[in-house]
């Protein structure tokens, strides 16, 4: 079983029967979910159960748990996928769930554990995300985490009946992408965020 530990914090695969009451409540809570979809999908057990099988049998999507190391304690999940095989690309996803666990900047230690994970053992060449401009929390968590942003979305989302941008962002397995090229990339980023 792959394990990646950081200094407060491990991933693991998650199991099943971890997905308990109090952990699929996270997904039914508006706050956490504000930004987690853009779908607006209701997540359920049998719902996410089925992903998390179905993603697994295609190899293209695996669903981590991001545990708390003191306490041996799942508290977030985390999803690499959908990969694309071809370019060796994903999204990466994290979600702190335990309410206890928030604004500690865990969220960060999190996605960089992803980030060790699908370099190292999915050999992903880049990892990418796009989150809504107000949702500066995440922005800057994955910033923390070695993200850069690379563009912006105009109007992508409709919230409350107003245009939303999306903030695109990447993270460059540095095995693929020279430093100069990263370095452009950071360069660039004050173009798409204030």
């Amino acid at each position: 079983m792959i394990k990646i530990t950081g200094e407060h914090l491990y991933i693991k695969e998650i199991e099943i029967d971890e997905l308990t009451d109090s952990v699929m409540a996270w997904f039914s809570d508006k706050h956490l979910m504000k930004y987690y979809t853009n779908s607006q999908k209701v997540i359920t057990r049998d719902s996410l159960i089925a992903a998390i099988e179905q993603g697994k049998k295609e190899g293209n999507i695996f669903t981590y748990g991001i545990y708390d190391i003191q306490r041996e304690l799942l508290i977030g999940t985390l999803k690499l996928g959908p990969i694309n095989k071809v370019h060796r690309t994903s999204d990466l996803a994290t979600l702190i769930g335990d309410y206890s666990f928030l604004g500690k900047g865990l969220a960060a230690e999190a996605i960089k554990l992803g980030n060790q994970l699908a370099f190292s053992v999915y050999d992903i060449r880049k990892l990418y995300g796009g989150m809504y401009e107000s949702n500066v929390a995440s922005i800057k968590a994955y910033l923390r985490a070695g993200w850069l942003i690379e563009g912006r979305l105009k109007g992508f989302y409709q919230v409350d009946g107003r245009n939303e941008d999306r903030v695109l962002v990447g993270c460059f397995n540095p095995k693929y992408f020279s430093e100069i090229e990263i370095e452009k990339v950071r360069n660039k980023q004050e173009n798409y965020y204030e």
